[in-house]
């Protein structure tokens, strides 16, 4: 694989361009009661979603440095957009390598917290390994797209409505390629693949709780790799929690065991509106 700093503007470009996707063309009236606002700023992405039924994952800003600097102007400029939109809570994704000289300090006069961190994996299409499973795998087919949305939002612990009808949306556009895992008849598990020029990305992956532990996960990562490689996708991205320290991620587990590999850890920040 080609050096994880070289991977850097592409592993942040394709997350940064289906996140924007998401929110950006999400169908109404979701994306009215939702209260989403996009924008491009300083090369990268700001999502706003005011009526956020999970409690805040949905307003975040990421893409930086890929294209310029990542500088305290772009900065002040990501939160008027969240404050001129009554956000009260954003999420701000950035790459260590990207962050001005004394961030810190900066970030602290602003309201900003660190927060979790996420590992960011890669691979290339061709070496993602199968994983056994009784279940059967496909493509979502456009009269499954709400059950499918719904057993993601299910898994990610948010409520179905608005956010269903946002994901369910993506199912027949052509930058997606949602798949699914049946037991029988019943659809129980799914994951969706962004294509991005030469870059896929694995995200929004998600089983029903009985059927946990049956190989979905692992069986759809290789299906979404095979899809990304006759894309004609050069490289494979995902990104996932790193787990506290003695814990598990059952996310990050599975995409290392199908061949990922992780490039680098990136820190979220958290920016909470003065009271």
């Amino acid at each position: 694989m080609t050096e994880p700093a070289d991977l850097t503007p592409l592993a942040e470009g394709v997350e940064c361009e289906f996140m924007y996707s998401y929110e950006s063309q999400a169908p109404r009236p979701a994306y009215t009661d939702l209260g989403i606002s996009t924008t491009r700023i300083g090369g990268g992405v700001a999502l706003a979603m005011r009526n956020d039924p999970s409690g805040g994952y949905w307003s975040k800003a990421l893409g930086f440095g890929i294209t310029e600097p990542f500088t305290v102007q772009t900065l002040d400029r990501i939160l008027d957009f969240y404050r001129g939109h009554g956000i009260d809570q954003a999420v701000l994704q950035l790459v260590p390598s990207v962050l001005p000289t004394g961030f810190d300090e900066v970030a602290a006069a602003r309201g900003l917290k660190p927060g979790s961190t996420w590992v960011k994996l890669a691979a290339l299409p061709g070496d993602v390994a199968a994983g056994p499973t009784r279940l059967r795998v496909g493509p979502v087919p456009a009269a499954e797209a709400e059950r499918w949305a719904d057993v993601l939002i299910s898994g990610f612990g948010m409520p179905s409505g608005g956010l269903t009808d946002m994901l369910a949306a993506t199912v027949g556009e052509p930058a997606w390629r949602p798949y699914a895992a049946w037991d029988d008849g019943d659809l129980v598990a799914g994951g969706n693949l962004f294509l991005h020029g030469e870059s896929a990305s694995l995200n929004a992956a998600a089983t029903a709780p009985a059927h946990r532990g049956l190989g979905a996960q692992s069986a759809l990562i290789a299906a979404r790799a095979l899809a990304a490689a006759e894309a004609g996708s050069r490289w494979l991205f995902a990104e996932t929690g790193k787990p506290s320290p003695g814990a598990q991620n059952p996310s990050l587990n599975n995409l290392r065991r199908a061949g990922l590999v992780p490039l680098y850890e990136r820190r979220n920040w958290i920016w909470r509106s003065a009271p």
